[in-house]
């Protein structure tokens, strides 16, 4: 029986459920996510849950309340360290800004993150409910594979999830190419490290027949500064919830209901996600609504486009996960907003909603319901 992780963003019973912040220790959920469900009737056994970064929207588990994980000074992703560790087969996952993508790239692992829609999000901490998106991590594509097709389907407990008949209609449109364009633009700010994976996975690609050609979409990089926008305003709606009374932490120093509030959140939430709140609000503020937010999803549409237009004559865009293939300590700990710069790489996929497969340290995006193609290429590299 193929045993999986899953990390503190799906709700589970009995267990514990925090998204990695002081706001929510302790507290135990009443069901469980639709994804639990399905893994376990299609026969795979839950091995555990690993941390996360407060709320997910970190680089690799860095802000969580419960400890960052490191070795050797270099910051570790617990869902990629319990399948490298052989706990377990795969570990399902949340993608709300990259680190599952991020954590397979520099531990050689494959990641998936499929289609938005393709699997139901209910039973999950939202954060960013326009982007995020339930993932899986393996140490191959077979089992990452395994896992999506244990997953994948409509679910009408969620909103967002797509109705079968667009998914299997997305899929008989899926034409394969045999080609992939690596999108130069992206390749800015990433180290020699990261440009030397690009080539040998482009190279091994390229030895098995795939057609590699290079493209220049500078479009596509501003889907970093676009989704750090979106995201954040998002976040700031969906953490209004925690606010002392109904559940999670509630302050003892408080004198007034103002108080109460103030005080509560100032003491539960971390630095790096009061500064994304602080960012989200001001965002969503009368001032700067038409000016900031609304550019930013009139800019998501323009890459969507763009990407889309891209990808009409290859299967898969390459571009770096991640600008470095390890974060040390000293790094993490002397910019506290890394997580906004390291997005410049893994927004595309995010904002777009696109479908994206990290295999030999790169990511492979591909057109919508295309998942099929990119696990193909990932068992190539």
């Amino acid at each position: 029986m193929s045993k999986f992780v899953i990390d503190d963003m799906f709700l589970t019973v009995g267990t514990p459920t925090t998204a990695g912040s002081k706001m929510l220790e302790g507290y135990n959920s009443l069901f469980e996510a639709e994804v639990l469900t399905r893994l376990k009737a299609a026969g795979f056994e839950m091995a555990g849950k690993v941390n996360v970064g407060e709320f997910g929207v970190d680089l690799l588990g860095e802000t969580c309340y419960f400890g960052a994980s490191y070795e050797n000074d270099t910051l570790q992703y617990p869902a990629a360290a319990a399948v490298k560790s052989g706990e377990a087969n795969a570990a399902v996952v949340f993608d709300v800004n990259g680190a599952p993508r991020r954590g397979a790239a520099q531990n050689g692992m494959v990641s998936l993150k499929p289609t938005y829609g393709m699997v139901s999000r209910y039973g999950t901490i939202p954060v960013a409910c326009s982007g995020e998106t339930v993932s899986v991590l393996a140490a191959n594509a077979a089992d990452c594979r395994a896992v999506f097709t244990a997953m994948a389907g409509h679910d009408h407990k969620d909103g967002t999830s797509l109705p079968a008949s667009m998914v299997d209609a997305g899929k008989a449109a899926v034409t394969k190419k045999n080609k992939v364009a690596v999108v130069s633009s992206m390749l800015k700010g990433a180290n020699e490290d990261v440009q030397a994976k690009i080539a040998a996975v482009t190279e091994q690609l390229a030895k098995n027949g795939v057609e590699v050609v290079t493209v220049d979409a500078d479009t596509v990089a501003y889907a970093g500064a676009a989704w750090n926008i979106l995201m954040s305003a998002e976040l700031c709606n969906n953490v209004s919830r925690y606010d002392g009374v109904k559940y999670g932490y509630r302050t003892k120093n408080y004198t007034s209901i103002d108080e109460l509030y103030t005080n509560s959140r100032t003491e539960a939430f971390g630095e790096f996600l009061k500064s994304a709140i602080l960012f989200g609000s001001e965002t969503l503020s009368t001032e700067n609504y038409k000016k900031v937010y609304d550019k930013a999803l009139r800019v998501r549409r323009v890459i969507s486009e763009t990407m889309n237009a891209l990808l009409a004559d290859c299967d898969a865009l390459v571009m770096p996960a991640a600008g470095v293939m390890a974060y040390d300590k000293a790094m993490v700990e002397n910019d506290k907003y890394l997580p906004y710069k390291e997005n410049f790489f893994t927004a595309p996929a995010s904002i777009t909603g696109l479908p994206v497969v990290v295999a030999g340290g790169v990511q492979l995006v591909g057109k919508a319901f295309s998942e099929d193609v990119l696990l193909d290429l990932a068992e190539l590299v």
